[in-house]
């Protein structure tokens, strides 16, 4: 089993022709409501791809608790792990301009309130892999990985967005998933990412997976240094994009592919994800992965 603990929201999306500078004001007709948060988002994403997925988090007792809820229960994910409070749902404002680029500000509401003893001990195991992201409450997460640690879980970080977690709770971790701001944010100064692959991979005992957008991801283990290429696609949304690629990254290691099987399969499902609009499109299937493979070049060793 999958289980993710982490956020879910509201999402308004707010198509532009250009991103707003400082101080500026940007008109566009309306906007569109669509589920998310990045933890909703990467146990979709896992669960359409095939896994058995369990969701850990809260909303708000509101009517879109009730809507974002109802995308997770259509994908057969469990939600018996999920609290409502007596609070707003979170709920994000993403700005897209016309090349996919998008800002994103988020009220996190209910994620704030969510706790590590939502996660009963029964549902940690040796069979459990476990998604965490840093979207609700740092401590609860800390805990959580403390505790699958000891129970023999497979944990996969996604350290998104950047904040100051323990280093002993990293070290728990059997991979770390970031993008190149976060791999910044983490190391503390600006180094090439190759370095900071290298070095996370050293420094915390895992294998660590940087995200480079349109240039693919890098791979780090104790083997060497590895660079996937990523999918050739016209992207009209990338919102979500980082999402799909953890979800689809778990879904490969819980059906028992290899790190770098599953790594491609994660940078074709994120690909295919930025030629849709929202945070969690149904038409990324695993027909369409499948049949996208064949366009991605190998994985090569770099180092």
């Amino acid at each position: 089993m999958i289980l993710v603990f982490g956020s879910i929201n509201a999402d308004f999306f707010l198509n532009v022709k250009s991103l707003p500078r400082p101080g500026e004001t940007v008109l566009c007709p309306s906007y569109t409501f669509y589920p998310g948060g990045k933890g909703a988002n990467q146990a979709v994403a896992a669960a359409r791809l095939g896994a058995e997925v369990m969701f850990a988090g809260s909303v708000g007792k509101d009517p879109y608790g009730a809507q974002v809820l109802k995308s997770l229960r259509e994908v057969g994910i469990n939600l018996n792990r999920v609290n409502s409070k007596g609070t707003t749902t979170g709920t994000a404002f993403v700005v897209v301009e016309e090349d996919g680029e998008n800002q994103i500000v988020v009220a996190s509401g209910a994620n704030l309130e969510t706790c590590s003893n939502q996660i009963k001990d029964s549902d940690l195991s040796l069979c459990t892999h476990i998604v965490l992201q840093l979207e609700v409450p740092i401590k609860e997460i800390e805990d959580i990985i403390f505790r699958a640690k000891a129970a023999g879980c497979k944990i996969i970080l996604n350290y998104a967005p950047a904040n100051v977690i323990q280093p002993t709770a990293i070290e728990c971790c059997d991979y770390l998933i970031m993008n190149e701001i976060e791999a910044n944010s983490l190391f503390g100064q600006k180094k090439e990412v190759e370095e900071y692959a290298i070095k996370f991979s050293k420094r915390f005992d895992a294998e660590c997976i940087i995200t480079l957008g349109p240039k693919g991801s890098l791979l780090a283990t104790r083997e060497g240094l590895y660079k996937i290429d990523a999918l050739e696609v016209e992207a009209i949304d990338t919102v979500g994009a980082g999402d799909m690629f953890v979800g689809a990254f778990s879904a490969g290691l819980f059906k028992g592919e290899c790190t770098t099987s599953s790594l491609q399969r994660a940078t074709v499902a994120s690909g295919l994800t930025c030629k849709f609009n929202g945070a969690q499109p149904s038409l990324v299937t695993p027909q369409l992965v499948e049949s996208e493979l064949q366009r991605l070049p190998l994985p090569r060793k770099i180092a």
